[in-house]
């Protein structure tokens, strides 16, 4: 049985990340600029970034004032009640910034320390993504309701469409493009959308095989990671390791392994 906190903060979850899309949606200024910069001069903040975190902080902290924070536009707090939400604002910050529909509002909630509940908002698509711990993935799209889903079922690697990302740092990109050069013999094909958030929910919802990343910060994967595992997919890191900064995966049971012995021996985690 759901624990009745965890729908709780899953439907506070789902309130934020609709109000967020919308603003992002709909409030998105013809002359969007950059706010600042982050770990280098092309991975970007806008002003849309910061004003939808602090929509999203402001009205859980209504409803739950003693939670703590952790955003990726800097919301930080340590809250007293066990709860913290991971937050983020606008995943795929350069593909809005360009006017492409592939971003996301992410927002999942721990307690003590473990994701519970998890929502991804995709406006573009009209999608929305939900999961709470130990009562499967849903989600809200073009069909009608709402509806259970799951991933793909098991295909072998050499069958398998995957996704990945880069970094912004050029090392670390130049290191990534060698490993997926390598991957791409290996497998159907390789796709790149520019959003975590977004590779999850398509990997739970069966657009995808499996996703792979290296340098994912924890707002980047908490609510698609829980997604994706209650849509029945495996997630993981480095072999017996969970998702990390070194190195994130998710894939069907029949991809997962199989593709994290490979970028395991190719050293994607590393440069």
């Amino acid at each position: 049985m759901t624990d009745p906190l965890h729908t709780a903060l899953l439907e506070l979850a789902g309130e934020a990340a609709r109000r967020a899309g919308d603003l992002l949606r709909d409030g998105r200024p013809a002359d969007l600029a950059v706010a600042a910069t982050k770990s280098s001069p092309i991975d970007v903040v806008t002003e849309m970034d910061i004003a939808a975190e602090k929509l999203i902080t402001g009205l859980i902290s209504e409803h739950r004032p003693d939670d703590g924070f952790l955003g990726e536009e800097g919301a930080s707090s340590e809250g007293s009640s066990g709860i913290r939400w991971v937050i983020d604002p606008l995943d795929g910050t350069v593909n809005y910034l360009y006017g492409l529909p592939t971003w996301a509002v992410s927002i999942a909630a721990e307690q003590d320390g473990e994701t519970v509940a998890g929502v991804v908002a995709i406006p573009m698509r009209g999608e929305t993504y939900r999961a709470v711990r130990g009562g499967g993935a849903w989600a809200t799209g073009a069909w009608e309701g709402e509806r259970s889903i799951a991933c793909r079922p098991a295909a072998p690697l050499e069958q398998a469409l995957v996704s990945t990302g880069f970094n912004y740092v050029t090392a670390v990109r130049a290191h990534q493009a060698d490993v997926a050069q390598r991957l791409i013999p290996l497998v159907r094909d390789i796709r790149r959308s520019g959003s975590a958030a977004v590779d999850l929910c398509d990997v739970a919802v069966g657009r995808l095989d499996g996703y792979y990343e290296r340098g994912l910060h924890p707002w980047d994967l908490a609510a698609g990671d829980l997604i994706a595992r209650e849509a029945g997919a495996l997630t993981g890191g480095r072999p017996g390791e969970g998702p990390s900064r070194e190195l994130a995966i998710a894939g069907t049971p029949g991809v997962f392994e199989p593709l994290q012995r490979l970028l395991e021996d190719f050293g994607a985690w590393h440069d």
